[in-house]
């Protein structure tokens, strides 16, 4: 079958489809450009189906280059047989084409070997054709040197046995089904490690199948056994199970042999057991690094898509106590306009010195944000920006520092801002990032951010991957103003790369603003195919008012068929929805620009350029509610949702500490995955249950009623309860949370 068809039936979708879009790949289309100007071909695929295809071609792709390897080597050998051909040839995964191979690979000499070498597989043989007879009356026959009495040889013989069952393909792989099917992780926390251990004190003595493992449980499990607190022990359920398969694939009497009983009861426990146990590892790792992978990409297109409060005079706050507030004002295009440090807070307590200082900036530069940042004296310094703001219309807002210090001591900032104090850089960040996130984040590593789950645990390679493709896919999603952008939010656009991006700046700044998309084709480097994957996602407001939309210009004649049938300009044919309504996509169709095409040019006419994003809302922190202490039962806050995860979501609340919202807690009915009730980056209303000072807790709902319908029924042996302060712990300790 081929990587289309196989890739098709995997997603639903026509093999056409699929074999069109890895056409398109191949050639050097990126992922954005397929997904939004070539729907005829790809049948109308997303970008995530994209995605998907994407890296599942690789891993099938992987998988065909290893097939011809090994088909090779066991050609070479002189053992490759019509069947086994075949069966190779058949393999649809990794691990089946690996356990095919496993005998034919070159391995070090085992005490099978050696055995072999002996002259003791006539004795096995014996052992296996003649259950009745008594094996050390047989073993007699066949001492010799290495093997000096029965028992030896006895041994000898059914280590050949036992290579035999572990290069089975057959059984190996059934066995490992079998195992991962029925089996069971049990933790127990090591000995003398309660204290130290005490954040994985919800798997001190736990259970669960492997199947129903969640990824979050697993990387925690994993993370907890290599910090030495926690013992692992793969169940594999009845030892006597899987000794009656390996006994009934080989033909076995375990009956009436005690010599053959014994030989299944030693080739599971001392070989397919721990075969099968490394393979359930890897698996049960991969499945969790799935899960981590996809929950830090779905947190982290929220975050990059979340509501810019737009091009408005804006003032950062970097909050701190000892070493002060740093302070930038930037302009309404990020243009910086001023920096100060303040210290109003302990231990210099310079409070009226800061009001005015900081009012005085405001008034200078016609501020209307206050943007704060959330860490340490976050909600000190918003009572600064309180009384700073007091009888004008400027607003303060709370915003998400995380990755303000990776950036300001980054080389990209080192770039922007040579001569910048490195504390200063942040305060921009914080200042920027509210009036654009998008734009703004883009300038941050990805795993920075904070929107991860055991970011550090996972393959880090295919999460570089994965972020890149969130990346790339939010920036196109929006549009970049080529005569604003940074280079850093240029170099994600489809088809360019650091060097186009660093060029388009440059020629900006030495030519000035552009006028046309058109005149991108004077940019150094930026090649016709660049262009072709580019323009669509680039923004000119000049000279043609399609190019500030997303109309791709090579679908300006249609534009201009349109135009020219509605008898309107291209002018007045922007926003003119009525004149738009009348319009059929198929009137405008030909073969280069089929329906899809034309109706999301038409679509674009009516709204072009539209921001994709949601209206710009903050949440209000509660007066007087500043510290944990302040917190009680039953209090009804607003919050802002920093991180969500498979079991639940984190919400800032205003007092340093994130609470959850476990997942059942997040609505009156039963949510089986939060992000179907919450994103990164939404303002909630959630009510307190429980707050634990001592141990840094808040345990939250958003349920209206105090019902509790909808929660699954706890698991036997699973941990009593997953309230607020043992995942938080768990959460925190992978960096997922504050």
């Amino acid at each position: 079958m081929s990587f289309a068809a196989i890739i098709a039936r995997e997603l639903g979708v026509p093999e056409s489809s699929v074999a069109a879009a890895l056409k398109l790949l191949d050639e050097g289309n990126t992922v954005p450009f397929i997904a939004r100007y070539r729907k005829e071909a790809t049948g109308g695929l997303d970008d995530t189906q994209l995605r998907t295809l994407e890296e599942r071609s690789l891993y099938l792709r992987e998988l065909e280059e290893r097939r011809e390897a090994v088909l090779a080597a066991i050609e070479e050998q002189g053992k490759l047989t019509d069947q086994l051909r075949a069966e190779i040839r058949a393999v649809d995964t990794k691990a089946r084409l690996e356990d095919l191979y496993l005998p034919y690979k070159k391995r070090r000499r085992t005490k099978a070997d050696i055995a072999r070498e002996a002259g003791l597989e006539p004795l096995l043989d014996a052992l296996l054709a003649d259950p009745s007879a008594a094996p050390e009356t047989l073993a007699q026959g066949y001492v010799t040197e290495g093997f000096e009495d029965a028992k030896a040889a006895l041994n000898g013989a059914r280590s050949i046995l036992i290579d035999r069952f572990s290069l089975d393909a057959d059984l190996v792989g059934e066995v490992r089904e079998k195992m991962f099917r029925q089996g069971t992780m049990r933790s127990s926390v090591v000995a003398g490690k309660e204290n130290e251990g005490a954040k994985f004190r919800d798997y001190f003595d736990f259970s669960e199948p492997f199947t129903s493992l969640p990824s979050h449980r697993i990387l925690a499990l994993l993370r907890g056994e290599n910090e030495g607190a926690l013992s692992l022990n793969l169940d594999p359920g009845e030892d006597t199970e899987y000794e009656s398969l390996i006994a009934s694939r080989f033909d076995l009497d375990t009956e009436h042999s005690a010599w053959q009983r014994e030989a299944a009861r030693f080739g599971w426990r001392t070989k397919l057991l721990i075969s099968s146990g490394l393979d359930v590892r890897l698996r049960l790792k991969e499945h969790a690094e799935q899960g981590a992978l996809g929950v830090f990409a779905e947190n982290l297109r929220d975050v990059l898509l979340a509501a810019p409060a737009g091009q408005r005079p804006t003032l950062g706050l970097d909050p701190g106590f000892r070493n002060g507030v740093k302070c930038a004002v930037v302009s309404a295009t990020g243009k910086v306009l001023d920096t100060v440090v303040v210290y109003p807070h302990q231990p210099q307590n310079r409070w009226s010195d800061a009001v005015s200082v900081l009012s005085s900036l405001c008034r200078k530069h016609d501020v209307e944000l206050l943007a704060v940042g959330n860490g340490t004296a976050s909600r000190e310094t918003e009572k600064l920006a309180g009384e700073i703001v007091a009888g004008t219309s400027a607003t303060p807002v709370i915003v998400s520092e995380s990755g303000a210090s990776v950036y300001s001591a980054s080389a990209a900032a080192a770039e922007e801002f040579p001569d910048m104090d490195v504390s200063l850089r942040g305060a921009v960040s914080i200042a920027r990032r509210l009036q654009d996130p998008l734009a703004e984040l883009v300038k941050i590593d990805p795993k920075s951010i904070g929107v991860g789950q055991y970011q550090h645990d996972v393959n880090q390679t295919a999460l570089a991957r994965t972020l890149d493709g969130v990346v790339e896919d939010a920036v196109n999603g929006v549009g970049v103003d080529v005569n604003t952008a940074s280079a850093p939010l240029l170099e994600r656009v489809a088809g360019v790369n650091s060097t186009v991006a660093h060029n388009i700046v440059a020629y900006r700044d030495e030519n000035g603003a552009f006028a046309s998309r058109k005149e991108l084709g004077k940019v150094p480097r930026l090649g016709a195919k660049s262009f072709e994957q580019a323009a669509g996602f680039l923004r000119v407001h000049g000279e043609n008012p399609l190019d500030a939309s997303a109309v791709h210009p090579e679908s300006y004649p249609v534009v201009k068929k349109i135009a020219q049938a509605t008898g309107l300009s291209v002018d007045r044919l922007l926003g003119n929805s009525a004149a738009l309504a009348k319009l059929r996509p198929a009137d405008f169709a030909d073969e280069k620009f089929g329906v899809p095409t034309v109706t999301d040019i038409i679509a674009e006419l009516d709204k072009p350029g539209r921001d994709p994003r949601p209206e710009f809302k903050t949440a209000t922190f509660k007066e007087g509610v500043e510290k944990l202490s302040d917190l009680k039962p039953g209090m009804s806050l607003e919050g802002t949702v920093t991180n969500v995860a498979a079991f639940g979501a984190f919400v800032d609340i205003g007092v340093h500490q994130d609470g959850l919202v476990h997942v059942s807690q997040l609505a009156d009915k039963f949510v089986s995955d939060p992000h179907e009730v919450v994103r990164s980056g939404q303002v909630v209303r959630v009510r307190v249950v429980e707050v634990d000072e001592n141990r840094g807790r808040i345990s939250l709902t958003m349920r209206t009623t105090d019902e509790n319908r909808g929660a699954r029924p706890a698991k036997k042996k699973q941990p009593p309860k997953q309230d607020a302060g043992s995942l938080a712990d768990a959460l925190r300790n992978a960096g997922f949370g504050r």
